[in-house]
């Protein structure tokens, strides 16, 4: 026989329920602007019938309803919209960092300008033909010599800035690094914690989100893979349980995360107390911790994705048969163009007579060819100090011929050389050769950080859509569970006066 104050105890459930609820309709609309945050509900679910099943179960007509309770309170979260999420915004983190590097790049080349290499190149040419054309003249002879230092500073100004922002780069590469060791060690950190609340039978719904917010960060730098494992006792069936985050190589994957244990990452042959350079750096190393095992990978076996590549890619590093990326590419080619066009003006120049009548002297500086890069690169300082001894003429006759300027224009004309070195090109048909190249590997990592800027924003909005608060919605379900606590409450009443009717107005017939 069913009890007499059951209604009060299934309504009363109705009202705690409800009321949770409420609560957690609350929680949503708190956390409505709260990054990372999944809206949450509650998983209310009818509680068992009366009377049991059982030998000793009473017998009664039907299956009489006890009311209902909170099973769970449950964030909303897609995990296959979650990995697209971490895929493309890996896809992006390279692209990004890929353009801000080609924009920096191109930034100090600033080709075409007013004020670049192929500007001072274009002028000196153009002095040396006026020099040709009246040797004898100082101011022109001032002229050439200055046009030359201009173009040795514009060669030394854009290997310094090359070499400045390379070590950036290079600095950046190391916060990078911490930066993922921090992340690792939290996700760890929040491994632990949830593990300790889950065999309670509870749902850390807030844990998962932050979880899942240093996933997102992780997943910018690196690719990674994402498995859990279920924390035992009495955790609930739709718990995560603690996350196992692998790095995904050309080759296999490299366990990083595990449980409470992260294993800590560092760059490969790093000098220590030493700032890493581009030609000792091969690889990284995770040191392994616990239940996660770590290892190590060479750059060959990065995969062309994430952040931490791309500043790789960047910054430098040696596979073995040389120091390959997108600074020390450049600087090499500078190097190479500096090192040809001084020394085949250098070949001519000694060609030639100065206005003394004296053997033409090494212009540019230093005389080693092998010496000579974008760095060292100087206008020889006797020649800066007195212009005379710029050859202007040839060596056909001899003493002092003032008027010939012959050698000045074969001067002119090494811009007209084809030089093998510079892949059979002259030295500005060269230089223009590198700016096109840089400029078309500008466009595509343009047009790709804006194609992965979409799809990444498309896959946002699907899992905002999914996971992330609506006010409307929240305001329509807080209507919605106050009209269902009001239900009960007063269905509460209206046994209230039932029972107050039984035991207040039954048993006085006979008085």
């Amino acid at each position: 026989m069913r009890s007499t104050f059951m209604g009060l105890e299934t309504n009363k459930r109705g009202l705690y329920t409800q009321q949770s609820a409420l609560y957690t309709t609350g929680h949503n609309i708190s956390n409505a602007n709260t990054l990372g945050y999944s809206r949450q509900r509650v998983n209310m679910q009818a509680t068992a019938g009366f009377p049991g099943v059982g030998l000793n179960a009473g017998t009664m007509p039907g299956f009489l309803g006890t009311g209902v309770e909170a099973g769970s309170i449950q964030r909303i979260r897609d995990t296959f919209v979650d990995q697209q999420y971490r895929q493309e915004s890996n896809k992006l983190g390279y692209w990004e960092s890929r353009s801000k590097a080609i924009e920096q790049m191109e930034d100090v080349l600033a080709e075409p300008s007013e004020y670049g290499l192929q500007k001072s190149l274009s002028e000196f040419w153009a002095s040396l033909q006026t020099l040709a054309s009246s040797p004898e003249n100082g101011g022109a002879r001032a002229v050439a010599v200055e046009r030359g230092v201009a173009v040795a500073e514009s060669f030394n100004y854009m290997h310094k800035s090359l070499t400045e922002i390379q070590d950036n780069l290079g600095k950046e590469l190391g916060v990078s690094t911490k930066d993922i060791n921090s992340i690792m060690q939290q996700i760890a950190d929040l491994n632990r914690q949830i593990s300790n609340v889950e065999p309670n039978g509870y749902m850390p719904n807030d844990l998962y989100d932050a979880r899942d917010l240093l996933l997102d960060k992780l997943s910018t730098y690196v690719p990674i893979e994402v498995s859990y494992e279920k924390s035992g006792g009495r955790a609930l069936a739709i718990a995560e349980g603690s996350v196992t985050v692998s790095i995904k190589t050309n080759g296999e994957s490299i366990t990083v995360v595990k449980g409470k244990d992260y294993a800590e990452m560092s760059i490969k042959d790093a000098v220590a107390g030493d700032p890493q350079s581009s030609d000792k750096m091969t690889g990284f190393t995770f040191t392994a911790n616990g239940e996660a095992n770590g290892g190590d990978f060479d750059i060959s076996d990065m995969q062309k994705s994430g952040e931490l590549k791309s500043l790789v890619d960047s910054f430098g590093y040696n596979d073995g048969t040389g120091v390959k990326g997108l600074y020390p590419d450049m600087i090499d080619k500078l190097n190479k163009m500096a090192q040809e066009f001084a020394h085949a003006f250098n070949e001519q120049h000694k060609a030639g007579k100065d206005l003394e009548g004296n053997t033409g002297e090494t212009f540019f500086e230093p005389e080693d060819k092998d010496a000579i890069s974008a760095a060292t690169i100087s206008v020889n300082q006797a020649i800066q100090d007195n212009p005379n001894k710029l050859a202007a003429a040839n060596q056909e006759h001899t003493g002092i011929e003032a008027g010939n300027g012959k050698n000045a224009k074969a001067l002119a004309d090494v811009q007209f050389k084809k030089i093998s070195a510079l892949d059979n090109s002259t030295v500005q048909s060269y230089y223009s050769g590198v700016i096109g190249e840089l400029g078309v590997e500008g466009q595509q990592s343009n047009n790709m950080t804006f194609n992965a800027t979409t799809l990444l924003g498309a896959v946002s909005n699907r899992r905002d859509s999914i996971s992330s608060v609506s006010l409307d919605e929240e305001m329509t379900n807080m209507i919605q569970f106050q009209q269902a606590y009001n239900a009960s409450a007063r269905m509460i009443t209206v046994i209230d006066e039932t029972l107050d009717k039984i035991i207040n107005g039954m048993g006085v017939v006979g008085r």
